[in-house]
Formats: C-alpha cells, sequence, structure tokens
C-alpha cells in the first residue's frame, strides 16, 4: 500500500507495538466506549468531533484509535504546532475526513504533549501519519504528499478495512481527457506530464500521454491506405508503427500488437529495438491488467528470446 517512492519506510525500523499503551490511564479516567454510552466517541468526555477527526491523548488512545479502528479504520496524524508542513498538512486531512462521512476517522496527535505516544509508533519526522485497522498499524508514511496521491492511499487504507469505495476522482485527469478529446495535444500532454511528475506511477495518466504520442503519430494519415501500405510492405519499419498506431485507435489492439511481435521476430538491430518499444508504448494504453496485453507480452518474450 505505500508509496514506492517513500524511502527509510517507518516499517523497516521494526513493527509497532502498541500493547504498551493499552490500559495505561487510569479507569476513572477512560472515556466510556460507545457499547457503555451508547453515543459516538470523540474528544474525551465529549461528542465526536465534526468532520470525523478528534484529538488523541494516552487517556483515550485505546478507546479512540486502537479500539475504535476494530471496525472504522482510524487515520493518526503525529504533529506539532509551529512546523510549517504540519501547520499545512493537518487542514487537508480534516477536510478529507470531513468529506469522508464517517467513512474512516481522523486522530490528531501533538507529539510536544504526547511524546510517549510518539514515541511507541517511533516518530522520527513530523508529520507523520499512520493508517490502523483492526487495532494494529497497517501503513505509515512521513512527511507531506500531493492531495492525490493522500487520496489513493486513503482509499487504499479503507479497502484494507473492508470499506467498499469508488476510486477517488482526480480533476486533474478530467482537465488532461478533455483537452485530449478537444483535440489540443499541446494542452493534453503538458497536463498527463504534470500529473506524473507529481505521481510518477499514475497509470491513467501514462496512458493518457501515451494516447497522446498516438494521436501526433496518426495525424494527417489516411488509414485505409496506410493499412494498405504496411500490408504491401512487410518489412518497412515506419508503415508498420503506423499501421498499429491505427488499429490501436480503431480499437482493433490485438491486430496491432500481433503486428509489432510479427515485426520484432522478422527484424534485428536498431529496427528490432523500436518495435519493441513502440509495442511497449502501445501496452500502457490498455494497462497491464487487459488480458490481451498479458497474451502479447508472452509472445514479446518468445519473440525477443
Amino acid at each position: 500500500m505505500s508509496d514506492p517512492r517513500i524511502t527509510s519506510s517507518i516499517f523497516t525500523r521494526g513493527a509497532v507495538d502498541l500493547s504498551a499503551l493499552r490500559g495505561t490511564a487510569p479507569a476513572s479516567s477512560r472515556p466510556a466506549t460507545p457499547s457503555q454510552t451508547g453515543a459516538p466517541t470523540g474528544v474525551p468526555g465529549g461528542p465526536a468531533a465534526a468532520g470525523g477527526a478528534l484529538d488523541v491523548t494516552e487517556a483515550n488512545i485505546q478507546a479512540e484509535v486502537l479500539e475504535r479502528s476494530l471496525t472504522t479504520p482510524v487515520v493518526v496524524f503525529f504533529g506539532a504546532a509551529g512546523y510549517p508542513d504540519s501547520d499545512q498538512f493537518a487542514p487537508v486531512l480534516e477536510r478529507l475526513a470531513a468529506e469522508g462521512t464517517g467513512q474512516w476517522v481522523l486522530a490528531r496527535v501533538d507529539v510536544q504533549e504526547n511524546p510517549r505516544i510518539a514515541q511507541m509508533f517511533q516518530i522520527q519526522a513530523i508529520p507523520t501519519v499512520y493508517a490502523v485497522v483492526g487495532g494494529r498499524p497497517i501503513d505509515a508514511f512521513p512527511g507531506v504528499i500531493p492531495e492525490p496521491q493522500l487520496r489513493q492511499w486513503l482509499a487504499a487504507v479503507l479497502k484494507a478495512g473492508g470499506v467498499t469505495v469508488a476510486e477517488p476522482e482526480d480533476p486533474r485527469l478530467d482537465e488532461a481527457d478533455d483537452a485530449l478529446m478537444s483535440g489540443d495535444l499541446d494542452a493534453a500532454e503538458q497536463a498527463y506530464r504534470k500529473i506524473l511528475a507529481e505521481s510518477p506511477a499514475d497509470a491513467a495518466a501514462e496512458a493518457g500521454l501515451a494516447q497522446v504520442g498516438v494521436a501526433r503519430r496518426v495525424a494527417g494519415a489516411d488509414p485505409q491506405a496506410a493499412l494498405a501500405a504496411a500490408q504491401a510492405n512487410p518489412d518497412d519499419v515506419d508503415a508498420q508503427l503506423l499501421a498499429a498506431d491505427i488499429e490501436v485507435l480503431s480499437g482493433m489492439a490485438e491486430q496491432a500488437y500481433a503486428r509489432l511481435v510479427g515485426l520484432v521476430r522478422r527484424s534485428s538491430g536498431d529496427d528490432r529495438d523500436r518495435a519493441r518499444q513502440h509495442l511497449v508504448s502501445l501496452f500502457s494504453i490498455a494497462g497491464p491488467d487487459d488480458p490481451a496485453v498479458a497474451s502479447a507480452r508472452r509472445a514479446l518474450a518468445s519473440a525477443l528470446f
């Protein structure tokens, strides 16, 4: 679940043992659980905080994080006032928690006032965000990440907690897709590249950028004439690549893949490498889970080796 770009993962420093936090507060100071009061829990002695966010201390961490996470995913934000990244990132999480309408809860921990909790979670950076599901931490990241990436992370946390969620919409992708559909290829390319600069593993942006490339290559071509030329000249690399692009845009991706696998088999040197790279770029349009892509990858491997 962790973002592959995040290095020095918190979990490489050893598992977090929260058992020491259980029962740390005297019984008289612990907040009543929902089963005891019949009401939702929140900050000590009060109702659940507005927008699904609450403040956590040693007095209520068992009820508000450990026990609550048995039924609702809890995202624990470790921050402190006066730290710019912490001050700027906290409102983003609070807004997303409010949007979540109870699907997950944001628990805020002031590390300056609760050093023991920070120590138990092995906090080494401010801010740090943890996901707790089923009474144990399942993922974490230090520092600040872009909101689209944060939304993806939260969606993964919810899925891990058994919550059915819709794929989060990304307005950046909508803007890029609109530009592509309207034929503004320069604007579409710029938008997709911006997304990939912020989220290098974004498959949708990679697919969009590949579509921009195909659209540019087929611009001005006569589809029927291009396919006929490829049929008449099977060893003309340029003709085969253009024909494959046209087939992909025409919904005949499997034919395009087979055409380029055949070209890889028949060619060598730079021509072979061009055909291989072109085929791989077309794969990204469909995505790695497409059965036709999986089959074509196997065929390509056989052609190469």
